[in-house]
């Protein structure tokens, strides 16, 4: 599914995340920036271990901000790990939607064009799809009003459910 926020496509896909053809990934992290299960487990998997040694390397962050490192082995050049949870593993609707507008601003810092994100927070952090959606919906587009380097932006989902909780997020303009 496509529609467009000011001047940025965003695309809805329930794809694997690791096997995008972006500029950068975005990495739901903890913000001691060590990757295990869900995404960031899949990062490290499909990209190598030097992401997370270089993530690890940069942390620990304060919760609702991001770093970028190298992608290892994946397709994109980055990895932003946006830091949406603590060591706890928890999260709330307030971290997800400031990592959401770190990870958009490390873009912008960064000067790319394209970016991938999973929907933060709702895997080992255990924070409900809909209001995930909602959340990281209104980011992309107070983010997409002003001066951006983004031309895209995917929301790459695992799974039915998510990539379904997305689609209603962005009905079709």
């Amino acid at each position: 599914m496509e529609t467009k926020l000011g001047s940025v496509a965003v695309t809805i896909i329930e794809a694997d995340i690791c096997d995008r053809d972006v500029d950068a990934i975005v990495n739901a992290a903890n913000n001691q920036l060590w990757m295990g299960g869900g995404v960031a487990g899949a990062i490290k998997r499909r990209g190598g271990q030097e992401i997370e040694r270089e993530a690890i390397s940069k942390g620990p962050i304060p919760i609702g901000e991001s770093v970028a490192t190298g992608a290892g082995a994946l397709q994109a050049k980055w990895v932003i790990h946006a830091a949406v949870m603590g060591p706890d593993l928890a999260t709330n609707a307030d971290f997800i939607r400031r990592a959401t507008t770190s990870a958009l601003a490390l873009a912008k810092e960064l000067a790319l064009r394209s970016i991938a994100f999973p929907a933060l927070g709702t895997g080992v952090g255990g924070f409900p799809l809909e209001e995930c959606a909602s959340i990281m919906r209104e980011a992309v587009r107070e983010y997409a009003g002003g001066a951006t380097t983004l031309d895209r932006v995917e929301f790459v989902l695992f799974g039915r459910p998510s990539y379904e909780a997305f689609a209603r997020a962005f009905p079709d303009k």
